[in-house]
């Protein structure tokens, strides 16, 4: 199994996915791939619109991508994928539709059987056990929470340390103490942004400049670097 979960497509005053287009083009080697892209997160833009983004970048690092929705037969377009890359946006739109065309299973399948897997934001959600640690509003039902299970943990992308200044919500950290005080046999990765997960040849690496934050329930959260071992993740 082969995956690439990216925190966020966009560093700011940076160009879309421009940070991470290097990442991209290592993990998927030298040789081109067509990529089937799966849009389904983007509720602010069109599946075109949002395809044609991500070909600009994809085209830039030699490789390509080609749309889902341009296919009649989801299920056949993802048993043939020589990659699968899932984009950001809605987390919850992002499952309903995935579970909508009948594609958890086939996805999940796909990936473990080889198949190189990308995601950022809403992507790197969905390989998780559940939706849970996401941070969007849930906009539509997806008609249950449980989405690839194809890690064993939690990733909080895009996590920040504090909540903005004069705001009196909760943090985020507030926000997964919750998650773990009824969930508390499952470990959660607040993947800051500018970070991600690669995890190939049976080994979970982080990589990024800021740290990563560890929670579990019942310890204190603390932080490890790129270069620390993350492979108990994965156990």
């Amino acid at each position: 199994m082969r995956l690439l979960l990216i925190s966020n497509s966009t560093m700011a005053g940076e160009p879309y996915l421009d940070y991470c287009k290097n990442d991209i083009a290592d993990f998927l080697g030298n040789d081109r791939v067509e990529a089937l892209f799966i849009p389904y997160a983007g509720v602010s833009m069109t599946y075109d619109e949002y395809e044609a983004k991500v070909k600009t970048r994809f085209n830039e690092v030699g490789h390509d991508v080609v749309s889902i929705h341009h296919f009649n037969d989801p299920i056949k377009a993802v048993q043939d994928a020589k990659a699968i890359i899932v984009g950001g946006g809605s987390t919850w739109h992002l499952l309903h539709e995935v579970r909508r065309h009948g594609l958890i299973e086939q996805i999940r399948t796909k990936v473990e059987d080889g198949t190189p897997y990308i995601g950022w934001s809403a992507g790197s959600n969905l390989t998780c056990p559940t939706i849970k640690t996401t941070n969007d509003m849930p906009i539509i039902d997806p008609k249950g929470f449980e989405a690839l299970n194809l890690i064993p943990f939690q990733i909080n992308p895009h996590y920040l340390d504090k909540t903005a200044q004069g705001h009196g919500g909760e943090s985020r950290q507030q926000r997964i103490e919750e998650f773990l005080i009824v969930n508390q046999d499952i470990t959660v990765a607040g993947l800051r942004e500018g970070c991600m997960f690669i995890y190939e040849n049976g080994k979970l690496t982080h990589k990024g400049e800021r740290t990563c934050r560890i929670f579990k329930y019942g310890e204190e959260f603390y932080e490890l670097s790129s270069g620390d071992d993350f492979n108990f993740l994965m156990k």
